[in-house]
């Protein structure tokens, strides 16, 4: 449990993340309907890219998320679509927490940043579920998988999102970001098995039509917050990379848990799942086509080595963070150290797929 230990909890505000907190208290009492100060601000162990803080004032708790300060690439740390998606995905009545404001005015405290209510209740850091008694365990899975189905069928255009991201082939545009980001950020250096999917992966992608819906980007367990006693989700955290893209590229991110590693990642390979009470792979594949009335999904190893791309390319950045200085998560240092056996695994994914 020792990615627990690493993000659980709350601890003092980073020298290179504070801020002038009375300046955050006069905000709030102009912005958040009920807010009574004075104000105090912790900083949540977890967290790779922006910083996110405990405040509490009143008698209530909230939540602020904000960029980074310092050099930042261009279209990251996009904290007004975070606030835009969870305004929108709470009219839906999807699970997420209620916000309160969005600031843009970076002279309060530095940069942009906005609130939200925090919710209480249980985030699982480790893919098992190792807190979970085996015989419950399945349920909290068959909660994650009936989630991400929920998400995947809300009609953009009826949430007010119809905007939210390009027209086009997903798989493409994604392709093309990631590796332009990756291959821009020279501080973090190359990694050969990346080089091998930046040439790979565009000339490979399946003919799967513009299906567009409203995707998460970073679907997996420790995303989520559960209720304190019941297999049921009832909070969607990060929503950094969300946007419009195809259904599948989404769900086979959260799939991709099947085949990473246990320890560093929230990952599954390797493990006893009939002992552990989770179901396979092919079951929880089975569970979602069923949610979402599709036949199958053709094509997975393909769409799971582009995932295992993409999550290589944002440890790249992570690295290139940390030897910028700008990182913001204290173990963002191990977590780079990962980038090159995360790369190996992302093509040993693009050989199944007939690399």
């Amino acid at each position: 449990m020792e990615r627990t230990e690493q993000n659980s909890g709350t601890m003092d505000v980073r020298s290179s993340h504070r801020f002038d907190v009375p300046a955050l208290e006069r905000w709030m009492q102009d912005n958040v309907t009920g807010f009574r100060g004075p104000l105090k601000v912790e900083q949540f162990r977890g967290g790779q890219s922006n910083p996110t803080y405990k405040l509490v004032g009143g008698g209530r708790a909230y939540v602020l998320r904000r960029k980074p300060p310092g050099k930042l690439l261009p279209g990251a740390h996009a904290v007004d679509r975070e606030y835009r998606v969870l305004a929108a995905l709470g009219r839906q009545g999807f699970p997420v927490p209620p916000v309160h404001g969005l600031c843009l005015d970076e002279s309060v405290i530095g940069t942009a940043f906005y609130v939200m209510d925090m919710v209480e209740g249980r985030i699982f850091w480790e893919a098992d579920f190792p807190q979970v008694e085996r015989d419950v365990r399945s349920a909290y899975f068959d909660a994650m998988n009936a989630t991400v189905a929920q998400l995947h069928g809300i009609d953009p255009e009826a949430a007010g999102l119809g905007d939210y991201g390009k027209p086009g082939n997903y798989f493409e545009r994604q392709i093309g970001r990631w590796s332009k980001q990756y291959l821009g950020d020279v501080e973090a250096g190359r990694v050969a098995a990346m080089d091998r999917l930046v040439e790979w992966l565009p000339a490979n992608i399946p003919a799967v039509g513009n299906e567009s819906r409203i995707i998460h980007g970073d679907f997996r367990c420790d995303n989520m917050i559960f209720h304190p006693t019941e297999p049921r989700v009832v909070a969607v955290l990060d929503w950094e990379l969300s946007t419009l893209g195809h259904p599948l590229a989404d769900f086979s991110y959260h799939l991709m848990m099947y085949r990473m590693p246990v320890g560093a990642t929230t990952g599954l390979a390797g493990l006893d799942l009939a002992a552990l009470g989770i179901p396979s792979e092919a079951d929880y594949v089975a569970a979602y086509c069923r949610r979402t009335g599709r036949d199958g999904i053709p094509n997975l190893d393909f769409y799971i080595a582009f995932n295992m791309f993409r999550l290589a390319a944002i440890v790249h950045g992570i690295k290139g963070r940390v030897v910028r200085g700008t990182a913001s998560s204290a173990h963002a240092e191990r977590m780079a150290a990962g980038l090159e056996p995360l790369a190996a695994l992302a093509w040993a994914q693009a050989v199944r797929a007939g690399a």
